[in-house]
């Protein structure tokens, strides 16, 4: 039996090995998100933050602009004007920055994975609101200002969120 059982199973590992193909370490695709920017800013009805000054082997990954009433990724049409950029650090942790003008509690909600309150943060002279996601694991800052709410986010801690939101700047 065990004779038999070898017969069957030696075949089959051969070739699951030989027609498996074994995972490859995935590449992010970069993004370059200057000319989103520049559209942005000249579109947007509020200052367009970006960071300046980004250390060494951080990319992007994601960028994004649309007005209000245009379309956006499932067809809908954006209840708001949203400029989002997405970076990948050197270690690969991912930052979100994310901006809109209307509905400002429905980005929130969307951007922080409808965090709860958990105190504040004081960067570049503001005071950004702290919250947390129900899992505790995404953080984020969110700056609601007249025109625009910004919201910072990450599965990092806040100081490294404050790091990075001081980075921001509108020109």
């Amino acid at each position: 039996m065990i004779r038999s059982l070898a017969v069957i199973l030696i075949p089959l590992v051969i070739i699951t090995v030989l027609f498996t193909d074994l995972p490859k370490d995935a590449q992010v695709a970069e993004v370059d998100w200057t000319p989103v920017l520049v559209t942005a800013r000249e579109q947007a009805p509020f200052p367009v933050l970006a960071p300046t000054n980004l250390p060494p082997g951080w990319r992007a990954t994601r960028v994004s602009w649309v007005r209000a009433g245009e379309p956006v990724l499932n067809g809908q049409a954006s209840a708001r004007n949203q400029w989002e950029l997405g970076i990948l650090t050197a270690d690969d942790l991912y930052l979100g920055l994310a901006q809109g003008d209307l509905r400002p509690d429905d980005l929130v909600k969307e951007e922080t994975r409808a965090g709860r309150p958990d105190g504040e943060s004081a960067v570049g002279g503001q005071t950004w609101e702290r919250r947390v996601s129900s899992d505790e694991r995404t953080y984020s800052l969110v700056l609601r200002e007249p025109e625009v709410t910004t919201i910072v986010s990450g599965d990092v801690d806040y100081s490294a969120l404050e790091a990075y939101a001081s980075t921001l700047a509108n020109r």
